[in-house]
């Protein structure tokens, strides 16, 4: 039956859009497989059908395609036969690392449902091959690349599933981030780094996810590479425009050649050429189309926050007050910029007050509707912070889905424009986010909200701004917001690896360089150049802009190390300087919140903690011994590491005994020869991505990596609700955050939707899964603005 329906289909290939047809038709077939089968079986019949086919094409004499094919199919039998075991390794301890039995996920998983997925794919393939080899419609070309490019997939995953062993080999029991030495770590990496990854960027381009997802992952990558290109020209990609980001027809074409430029763009081009794509979406034309398929609202303004102290009561005495400082780190006072937005118009949101602050946006469009009559106070506020990597888009990109939410939630929605690194690195995004959030509770009457309710709303770095902001609002002792929804957060930017991490390699989205670069440029260590890189792709005036910017930062790190130093030994040496010249300078959110022996709140004194302190099994208490938020180590300059996107940074003496524990272990540990004998991966052609970043130790500090905070400061947290995705390479922070809370008896929950890429909620409205997606966000939100009483009567949420 199914030999005849796919007879039938090959003779009618005229139709593009009986070919479009097709295509989705075999991907649900995929689906199926996928669904319907377990890993034993899926690999015997693909090893079965593997052997006939290539019996077959060996026999149809000396013909080159017939070699091919031959040869593409014993290689599918090969990796299959190796992977099947390595998967089956995987899978049977992946329940270990799971928050709890009802939400079976984490990385392990994902990368043993990936690979499941392309074995799935040449598994329907192979039958179609073997059905109709011998038909006149057979295209045989066609079908030989798509064979030869989900080989070269599955290789690189069975090279992925033993690097996936090595790190259970070498975690604590129920870790996901990866603790070995650091001589390990570095071999990890530069084998990591060096495999190829261009196979995923065509032919092959999300099979890992929803079918309705897949067509806009194409259209992205064609953008991609054709930004790429006029990048180049263009300095920094000033003059880009959305007409020019698909006029390189060759890309659509040729998958073969989209997927080794996108496989050369995401190795070289540095953290300003994806700070230019991604906010690519902020393009007038292309965010009128974006809000034209959104909710219409009465309200959508920007608002500008003037850069002046206030006072906050505090919430353990509100007859006392703590003063609010305006953001310092970096670039000094200035102003923050919020969106208001409300589907309808509420007290408070036209007084003069507010409108003396509002901020044009361009010409006034003149209103032709009579003015809406107002509605009373919500009693709810929610505050959004967008994702972005730290580095690129405005809540101008958001505001689609965020329209929805203010019709859905009938809430008023603020959502904070923070300074983007790495122009701004931390603390200064932390301190605006931070900031708004103090004066929105002090000023919600003028936002058309009374404030009884209030949560934080973010997604990816938006995500880990609600928990700081949260953290630094208990630092404070002002009042915290009443929970969190955060949808795929990052919670642990220190250089780590963790098997969602190996995920990176082939997510369009969330590349392992980009991830490392966004980080860097965060923490205030942009990467270098590579001497063999592609220095014409920033322009003259790019390259004096980038040393420069080099320059300024390195003076700054240093007068940050300067500071710190000065000001946590001040006590035990002369003072020559005096107090005004002291507070005139910028401090950093730990100095301003937390370094003070005797703050408003009486902060205990902070432990900053590495992987090794994470142990869930028991949850002791911190260490009794004072130590500084940021130490001289965690605001010193940065140095420069050729490897070190997984690499935790070690003092000379854990160094030491690292070695000498390396030197006693046997040969075989090492991560070069983690494959067994007869096993090669492919490598790159573009040669080995160095990456070299720079291990700043503050990417330690709490307020950039939540889950290293210590327990004191997470039992301060509200209810936290997190909504990840199986596939993203984020997807252990979510796991591990959850689970260091739930071992606290901190209120939490974890929700994990299947088959969606990072960024589902800026695709709401793309299709069924990720709008499902979205309203599952919403209703977390919903749960956490409804009053205490009324959710103990509504029923659980699903």
């Amino acid at each position: 039956m199914e030999s005849s329906e796919e007879t039938s289909k090959n003779g009618k290939e005229g139709s593009k859009s009986h070919n479009r047809r097709r295509w989705r038709k075999d991907k649900g077939k995929a689906s199926r497989i996928l669904q319907s089968m377990d890993l034993r079986t899926m690999t015997q019949s693909l090893v079965t059908l593997a052997e006939d086919n290539m019996t077959f094409f060996s026999s149809q004499g000396p013909g080159e395609t017939a070699r091919r094919l031959s040869n593409v199919f014993a290689g599918v039998r090969e990796q299959a036969l190796g992977l099947e075991p390595a998967l089956g390794s995987l899978l049977s301890v992946a329940h270990l690392f799971d928050l709890d039995p009802e939400t079976p996920a984490n990385g392990y998983r994902s990368l043993v449902h990936t690979a499941r997925c392309c074995l799935a794919h040449l598994l329907h393939k192979s039958r179609y091959v073997a059905s109709n080899r011998r038909s006149i419609f057979f295209r045989t070309s066609h079908n030989l690349a798509e064979l030869e490019a989900y080989l070269a997939a599955l290789t690189q995953l069975r090279a992925l599933a033993y690097y996936a062993q090595r790190l259970l080999a070498t975690n604590q029991p129920g870790g996901l981030f990866f603790e070995g030495d650091e001589g390990l770590t570095a071999d990890f990496l530069r084998e990591y780094v060096t495999l190829h990854k261009g196979c995923f960027y065509g032919r092959c381009l999300g099979f890992q996810f929803t079918p309705s997802i897949r067509p806009f992952l194409q259209t992205i990558s064609i953008g991609l590479v054709s930004f790429g290109e006029h990048y180049k020209r263009n300095e920094s990609g000033l003059g880009v425009t959305a007409s020019s980001l698909f006029t390189s027809g060759r890309f659509a074409i040729d998958p073969e050649l989209r997927g080794a430029e996108f496989e050369r763009i995401t190795q070289n081009l540095d953290v300003h050429f994806w700070k230019a794509f991604w906010n690519i979406t902020e393009i007038e034309v292309l965010s009128s189309l974006a809000n034209m398929a959104s909710a219409t609202v009465r309200v959508s303004r920007l608002i500008s926050l003037p850069p002046e102290a206030f006072e906050m009561p505090l919430t353990s005495d509100s007859k006392l007050t703590v003063t609010i400082s305006p953001p310092l780190a970096h670039t000094g006072p200035g102003p923050v910029l919020i969106r208001l937005i409300s589907y309808d118009l509420r007290e408070g949101q036209d007084s003069e007050e507010l409108n003396s602050m509002v901020k044009s946006e361009g010409p006034r469009i003149l209103e032709l509707r009579p003015r809406p009559q107002q509605t009373s106070r919500s009693r709810s506020l929610v505050v959004h912070f967008h994702g972005g990597g730290f580095v690129a888009q405005t809540s101008k990109s958001h505001e689609p889905y965020l329209k929805s939410w203010a019709q859905e939630l009938g809430a008023p929605i603020i959502s904070i424009d923070y300074s983007l690194a790495p122009e701004a690195p931390f603390p200064r995004a932390l301190e605006e986010c931070f900031f708004a959030y103090c004066w929105a509770v002090k000023h919600c009457a003028l936002l058309g909200s009374t404030g009884e309710r209030i949560c934080l709303a973010g997604d990816s770095a938006g995500g880990n701004l609600c928990f700081t902001v949260a953290l630094r609002a208990a630092a404070y002792g002002v009042r915290v917001p009443d929970g969190i929804m955060a949808a795929y957060p990052a919670t642990m930017l220190q250089s780590a690896a963790s098997p969602s991490r190996l995920l990176s390699l082939m997510d369009p989205l969330l590349p392992l360089s980009v991830l490392s670069k966004c980080v860097s440029a965060y923490a205030g260590a942009e990467t270098e150049e590579h001497p063999n890189s592609d220095e014409k792709a920033l322009g003259m005036m790019g390259l004096v802009r980038r040393d420069t910017s080099l320059l300024l930062r390195d003076l700054r790190l240093g007068a940050s190390s300067w500071l710190n130093s000065f000001l946590e030994f001040s006590g035990q040496k002369s003072q020559k300087t005096s107090a005004p010249t002291v507070e005139s300078m910028r401090r950093s959110v730990s100095e301003a919140a937390l370094a003070q022996p005797e703050g408003p709140v009486g902060t205990d004194s902070l432990k900053i903690l590495t992987l090794k302190d994470l142990n869930l099994k028991s949850s002791s208490e911190t260490s009794e011994t004072p130590e500084m938020s940021l130490s001289v180590e965690t605001l010193g300059p940065s140095t420069p590491s050729d490897v070190n996107f997984f690499l935790r940074p070690e003092d000379a003496r854990e160094e030491a005994e690292a070695k000498e524990g390396l030197s006693a272990k046997d040969g075989s540990s090492r991560v070069s020869n983690a494959f067994p004998e007869g096993f090669h991966p492919r490598r790159t052609s573009q040669g080995a991505t160095q990456m070299p970043l720079y291990s700043s130790p503050i990417v330690k500090n709490p307020f950039m990596s939540p889950l290293l905070a210590p327990d004191n400061m997470l039992k301060t947290l509200p209810p936290v609700h997190i909504v990840a995705c199986a596939l993203d390479p984020m997807l252990d922070d979510s796991v591990m955050f959850a689970r260091r809370l739930r071992a606290l008896g901190q209120p939490v929950t974890l929700r994990v939707v299947e088959d969606l890429p990072h960024g589902f909620l800026s695709l709401a409205s793309l299709c069924r899964e990720t709008r499902q997606a979205a309203e599952l966000c919403v209703e977390r939100i919903r749960l956490i603005l409804t009053p205490p009483a009324a959710a103990a009567a509504a029923p659980p949420p699903l």
